[in-house]
């Protein structure tokens, strides 16, 4: 269990404030997490990784010269927003283009490519390589739909030591490109993590046994078994990983860099003692065994559990990998010291000059926005466990906290608009915003999308219609499906959220208010995402333990359909309370 906190929702700040504070020789605070406090020569490819807190060393402890510029660290277990990866990189660049490297994770996936798109824009050279390394999580077949876990760091490694030869972005990628296709690993669990706050873990196993094929966010295993010998362990790990070479290499006589990975509280002692066992077996094999590892490279909190990666190596990456690292949690070799950043304050933006002129009726407008805003607010506060719970049958348990991280962080935004003299799209626009950027993750990324999107048929000058308000949640609903390239079936929001938006059409259409029009939809979308309890998850997380869900609700779908309800209700009372005065 986690027994150090003070507010939950400060944790993963918090954390990092401490990291940099004990590691100023490494790296340096930047909006969305952290990069090198030292000098990277001009023209080199910056290294950018990142995913949520909870994993360390990953990811702001592998940030260093030998391996990466920067880390975007987002919340506990979620990944960080568009905004804080593009912070970062923006950073971390220095004139070689920018690198990408994250484990192969839904939320993580939006929002650096989000953030790639952005720089592009800019002029700035990007490239991606997700890891996916986790050998259970999909088929060989399907490899590209597979997890990233520990094998992130031989991924992460050899783009770094590619950047510090000097290398260009095309060869950089390449390369962490051929390493990602030569890593393979498998992990058991014999507990799962609580995070700060909460009462119950995320998934738990039962005294005497083993969950096999867990991830690194909560996710439970694919199977259970009992708990082996730590010499049956090391011959299921090794016997799963020699099951799956990776084309083209002969095991005998190939040289492997064996990973035993801790997930968080498994004694060193008896990881020794399993990788006894291993490098026989590896070795039995014909297997040579090059730098063997045994520690806590990518954990996932408080978890007891432990993964084994192969990195099988070529003669171009055994070159790269003797490329000398010096970060605050992983260092080989020496590394020449460095010169310290000179760091510059950024000059102080007056947040008044964000706010556009905007009428008085648009402003009664923004008032009606903050009250669906804070209804959001109160509606997730509500149901915060529940959406929690729902999450942890086949996914990471988060759901809830992201939420309720992205609907205050909204309330907040849309208050100071409103208090500023913000019209209505202002007000929306700022609250999605800080919705997108605290929250983090999938989720986040979606409810950015869908505010944005209606916030920009509301406008700054007059009060919007009805009409402008079914547009505008057409437009997100387009919007997250091409954004998240879920459709309608994949067991997501999206479930919810389109026969929502054809609903609120279809009754403004016809001549009804909005207040009934958004009732009527919200209905709707209720009885879909009750109706997704009987789906199998195509996309994201949950599609790994995909069976685990059946009969159970998606919750970012029964989220929305709380929202909306919740949202209709305000809108109701708003009318009425209008009626008594008129009337």
């Amino acid at each position: 269990m986690t027994r150090l906190w003070n507010e939950p929702a400060d944790f993963a700040d918090e954390m990092i404030d401490g990291f940099v504070a004990a590691n100023e020789r490494y790296v340096r605070r930047v909006p969305g997490g952290v990069v090198r406090s030292t000098t990277s020569p001009t023209g080199q490819v910056a290294v950018v990784i990142g995913g949520g807190s909870g994993h360390y060393p990953a990811f702001g402890g592998l940030v260093g010269p030998g391996l990466a510029h920067g880390a975007a660290m987002g919340n506990l277990f979620a990944s960080p927003s568009t905004q804080q990866v593009y912070s970062v990189a923006k950073a971390a660049e220095v004139g070689g283009g920018v690198y990408f490297s994250y484990g192969n994770y839904a939320g993580d996936v939006l929002n650096f490519d989000a953030a790639q798109e952005r720089l592009r824009a800019e002029g700035i050279a990007c490239e991606t390589v997700t890891v996916t390394d986790d050998v259970v999580s999909a088929t060989a077949g399907e490899k590209h739909n597979r997890r990233g876990i520990a094998g992130d760091l031989t991924v992460f490694r050899i783009a770094g030591a590619a950047a510090e030869a000097g290398a260009d972005l095309a060869e950089v990628t390449r390369l962490a490109r051929h390493a990602n296709e030569r890593t393979r690993s498998f992990g058991v669990a014999f507990s799962g993590c609580t995070l700060p706050g909460a009462e119950q873990p995320l998934f738990s196993v039962p005294d005497g046994r083993m969950a096999i094929g867990l991830g690194i966010h909560g996710e439970p295993g694919i199977d259970e078994t009992d708990i082996p010998t730590a010499d049956g362990l090391a011959e299921l790990l090794v016997e799963k990983l020699l099951a799956e070479v990776p084309d083209g290499v002969e095991v005998e006589g190939a040289r492997v860099v064996p990973i035993l990975n801790g997930l968080g509280s498994l004694k060193y002692e008896e990881m020794f003692v399993v990788y006894r066992r291993v490098a026989q077996l590896l070795e039995d094999a014909g297997l040579e065994l090059v730098d063997p590892h045994v520690g806590e490279y990518c954990t996932s909190f408080d978890m007891a559990g432990t993964s084994l990666t192969l990195f099988w190596l070529d003669d171009e990456l055994a070159r790269l990998w003797e490329t000398p690292v010096d970060t605050p949690a992983y260092r080989r070799g020496a590394v020449a010291p460095r010169q310290r950043v000179a760091v510059v304050a950024d000059a102080a933006v007056d947040a008044a000059t964000e706010i556009p002129d905007a009428d008085d009726a648009s402003r009664a407008a923004a008032r009606t926005v903050l009250a669906a805003v804070r209804t959001i607010a109160d509606t997730v506060d509500a149901h915060v466990g529940e959406l929690g719970r729902i999450d942890a049958v086949a996914g990471d348990g988060d759901h809830g906290i992201g939420m309720q991280r992205g609907s205050h962080a909204a309330l907040a935004a849309a208050t100071a608009a409103v208090d500023a003299g913000a019209g209505a799209r202002t007000t929306l626009a700022h609250a999605a915003d800080a919705w997108s950027d605290k929250a983090g993750g999938t989720s986040g990324a979606l409810w950015g999308v869908i505010l944005n999107a209606v916030a920009a048929k509301l406008g700054d000058r007059g009060r919007p219609d009805a009409a402008a308000v079914a547009a505008g949640v057409a437009a997100g609903s387009r919007g997250v499906t091409d954004y998240g390239k879920a459709e309608v079936g994949d067991k997501t929001l999206v479930d919810a959220l389109v026969p929502f938006s054809a609903t609120l059409t279809g009754a403004v259409d016809a001549g009804a208010g909005l207040t009934a029009a958004w009732q009527a939809a919200a209905d709707a979308a209720t009885r879909a995402a009750g109706a997704t309890a009987d789906l199998l998850p195509r996309m994201g997380r949950a599609r790994t333990h995909g069976q685990n869900s059946v009969g159970t609700p998606d919750p970012g779908a029964i989220s929305l359909a709380l929202i909306v309800t919740a949202v209709g209700e305000t809108l109701a009372t708003e009318q009425n309370q209008k009626e008594c005065v008129n009337g």
